[in-house]
């Protein structure tokens, strides 16, 4: 008699993905748990050295090969050379931080006063989308407005970029987003840094 063999629960990460931007969807204080998806890999990394958290607890990257490979939503066709390459690997990665550093900056810009609280998505680092109804003014204390900034930015970089790697997984292998995340590439080169 076989058995089927169950899945260890970090493999259902995928629910994790889903879950995020449903509840940001309707209150964007929630995009604060996206903090959870930069902080682990980078322990994971620190600590033991490896991407384990890539390869085997990565929301996002389960996602794509579910509906990529499961439900057959990807081409399966070889990710470009040039995708996949140094240049544009730590070339997306700077864009990326910049965007994020920027994003940290209009934080800052709320925090310090000199700029009002703005209740906008932006996806694709450029088109704006109003996004009022996540966020009733008044539900934290005016001093805390940076937070609710820091929400809306962080929600459009993770909406942004789950986007992107849809597109790619429609187009290419189902996670072709992979070889050029901008934090399997920072781990990566805290693994290389450490093997030294």
């Amino acid at each position: 008699m076989s058995y089927l063999k169950r899945k260890p629960w970090y493999q259902y990460l995928w629910i994790w993905s889903i879950l995020y931007f449903s509840l940001g969807f309707f209150n964007i204080l929630f995009a604060w748990l996206g903090m959870i998806d930069f902080i682990l890999p980078l322990i994971f990394a620190i600590v033991g050295g490896n991407k384990w958290f890539c390869n085997n607890m990565c929301g996002r990257g389960q996602l794509f090969n579910l509906l990529g490979s499961s439900l057959k939503l990807s081409r399966n066709k070889t990710t470009p050379r040039a995708i996949s390459s140094k240049w544009f690997r730590y070339g997306f990665l700077v864009f990326f931080l910049t965007m994020f550093g920027n994003m940290v900056f209009q934080t800052w810009l709320v925090a310090s006063g000199a700029k009002n609280l703005r209740q906008v998505v932006k996806l694709f680092w450029t088109f704006r989308v109003p996004w009022k109804w996540a966020y009733t003014p008044g539900l934290l204390p005016e001093s805390l407005n940076w937070m609710v900034q820091f929400s809306y930015g962080f929600y459009s970089l993770m909406l942004t970029s789950t986007l992107i790697g849809l597109i790619v997984m429609v187009l290419y292998k189902p996670r072709s987003w992979c070889t050029f995340c901008p934090m399997g590439c920072m781990t990566q080169s805290i693994c290389k840094l450490k093997q030294k």
